[in-house]
C-alpha cells in the first residue's frame, strides 16, 4: 500500500525500570548457560508493578504528548497483544482509550500474534488515507510471567520481554513529524498456523494442557512431521514478496543509497538467520540491524518499538531511508518503507 501522505506524529516506548539479565536468569535456574546465545539478548525488562494495558496507556500519552496532541481528538484506538492481559472476558482496547483520555475514541482490539503492531500501524494508515482528518493511536502492551509464561523458557531461541509501544498516525505534516511512511506492505502464509497449534485438540479454556504456555510443545510436533524445512522455504519467499512489494509502492530500490538501515524483529539470532537475513542481505546494501539486545521480543510491540528508534536515532538524517520488518505467528510478513522527516526549529527533535 502506497502511503505518501501518512505521517507518524510520534513513536514511543515505555519499558519498567527492573531488568533481569540472562547471567541472573541462569542463576536461579530459569535458563540453560548453554541457551543464553540463542537468545540474543543480554537482558530483558521485567515489569513487576503493573500490568500490560497499563504499560500500553503509559506508552500511548507519551506519543499523544510527543505529537502535541489533545487525547480528546484521537479518533480511533488500536490496540494489540500477545499474551494475557490481565483479565479473562474484557476488552482491553478500551480500558487503554480510557486511561489515555481518548473517551470518545472507537477502540479496536488486534490478534495477529508477534504481527499485531504492525497490523495496527496498517489499519490506522487505511484509516487515514480513507478520512485524512483522523487522528489513530496504535498501541501494544505485553508482559510476559508466571505462572501464566516463561519468559526464558516457555519458547525456543526467544527471551520475551515486558512492555509497551505506540505510535500516533494521521495525514503527513511537513516540519512537525518525525517520519513519514511511504509504503506498508503485507504477505501470509496460513497454513504455517499450525506451528503454534502443533498436534494439541482444541480445548474449552486456556491453558487446559498445562499451567504455562508451552510453545516448545507445539514446535515440537512441528518440526517431528517436517514443518520447519517448509517454514524456512515459505518465510523466505514472502520475506523476498512483502519487501518487492513495499519497494514498489515507494518507487524505490532496494538499492537506493538513501536506504541506511534495515530493522528486523528482535528475534533469536537464529531465527533471524534462517529466515530475514538472507533475503535482506540479498536485496540491501544498508546494514541489518536487530535492536533487542536489552529488550528482547516483545510481543507484538517490535514494529512501534523500531519505528521508536527511527526517531531518535541519529545516525539517520532527514530524508534518508529505513526499511522496517516484521512478522507474526499464522503467519504474516510486514514491511514498511519509512523516511526520516525534517523537523521544524522548535517543534520535535
Amino acid at each position: 500500500m502506497r502511503l505518501t501522505d501518512v505521517g507518524i506524529g510520534a513513536a514511543s516506548v515505555w519499558l519498567p525500570p527492573h531488568a533481569e539479565t540472562t547471567a541472573a536468569a541462569v542463576d536461579r535456574g530459569a535458563l540453560l548457560a548453554s541457551e543464553v546465545p540463542a537468545t540474543g539478548v543480554s537482558e530483558v525488562p521485567v515489569a513487576t508493578a503493573i500490568d500490560a494495558p497499563d504499560m500500553a496507556a503509559r506508552a500511548g500519552r507519551l506519543a499523544i504528548e510527543s505529537a502535541g496532541l489533545d487525547a480528546a481528538d484521537v479518533d480511533l484506538l488500536i490496540h494489540a497483544w500477545i499474551n494475557y492481559q490481565g483479565h479473562d472476558f474484557w476488552a482491553p482496547a478500551h480500558y487503554v482509550a480510557s486511561q489515555v483520555g481518548a473517551a470518545s475514541a472507537t477502540s479496536i482490539g488486534v490478534q495477529q500474534m508477534c504481527n499485531g503492531g504492525a497490523a495496527g500501524l496498517l489499519l490506522a494508515a487505511t484509516q487515514v488515507v480513507a478520512d485524512p482528518s483522523k487522528q489513530v493511536l496504535v498501541t501494544t502492551g505485553d508482559r510476559f510471567t508466571l505462572p501464566g509464561f516463561d519468559r526464558w523458557a516457555s519458547d525456543y531461541a526467544v527471551a520475551y520481554g515486558d512492555g509497551a509501544t505506540s505510535a500516533l498516525v494521521h495525514r503527513y505534516r511537513a516540519g512537525h513529524d518525525p517520519l513519514q511512511l511511504l509504503s506498508l506492505t503485507m504477505a501470509t502464509a496460513p497454513e504455517m498456523e499450525r506451528m503454534h497449534r502443533g498436534e494439541d485438540a482444541f480445548t474449552d479454556a486456556a491453558r487446559t494442557l498445562g499451567v504455562t504456555v508451552d510453545v516448545r510443545r507445539a514446535k515440537r510436533a512441528f518440526l517431528a512431521t517436517g514443518g520447519m524445512e517448509q517454514f524456512r522455504e515459505v518465510s523466505r519467499v514472502k520475506i523476498r514478496e512483502v519487501i518487492d512489494q513495499a519497494l514498489t509502492e515507494a518507487g524505490i530500490e532496494g538499492s537506493d543509497p538513501r536506504i541506511k538501515t534495515v530493522l528486523l524483529p528482535r528475534l533469536g539470532p537464529s531465527t533471524l538467520d534462517m529466515t530475514y537475513l538472507p533475503i535482506v542481505e540479498d536485496i540491501f546494501k544498508a546494514r541489518a540491524v536487530s535492536l533487542g539486545e536489552q529488550t528482547g521480543h516483545l510481543g507484538a510491540g517490535d514494529f512501534l518499538a523500531n519505528l521508536q528508534d527511527l526517531v531518535e536515532s541519529p545516525d539517520l538524517h532527514p530524508d534518508e531511508l529505513a526499511i522496517v520488518l516484521g512478522g507474526g505467528g499464522g503467519f504474516t510478513w510486514t514491511c514498511a518503507v519509512v523516511r526520516k522527516a525534517l523537523i521544524s526549529k522548535g517543534e520535535l527533535s
